[in-house]
């Protein structure tokens, strides 16, 4: 069965790469993003078993949208994705509950690979 995601980026361009990456790697992409309050109500709407979360997105960050998810949902797994400067952000999401993390620009082997590590 396949695994569905829930894609939070601000960027419609990084959604569609995601999201293509995500397709042509066999899983389903549940529904999309485009800030952390969109994807805090969507989780809650969906239940996806994965949710990608931009640490860096207008209106609600990546950061406080996990801590939202995880504290109504401590089942939630969520994979960070980061820019290379973001390490800090990166630990504290870790520290807050993220499964993974992938960097951006995006290399599609990098972010199967957190998806998968993240659902073990």
């Amino acid at each position: 069965m396949k695994k569905k995601v829930l894609i939070a980026e601000d960027s419609i361009h990084m959604r569609m790469l995601l999201k293509d990456i995500l397709l042509r790697n066999g899983y389903e992409v549940a529904g999309e993003a485009e800030n952390g309050r969109e994807a805090v109500r969507l989780y809650g709407e969906l239940k996806p078993d994965i949710v990608t979360l931009d640490i860096a997105m207008p209106d609600m960050g990546g950061i406080a949208a996990l801590k939202e998810i995880r504290g109504e949902h401590p089942e939630a797994v969520v994979v960070m994705a980061s820019t290379m400067n973001q390490q800090t952000q990166v630990i504290e999401a870790i520290r807050a509950g993220a499964a993974d993390f992938f960097i951006k620009p995006m290399q599609a082997e990098r972010v199967i690979e957190a998806l998968e590590r993240a659902v073990k």
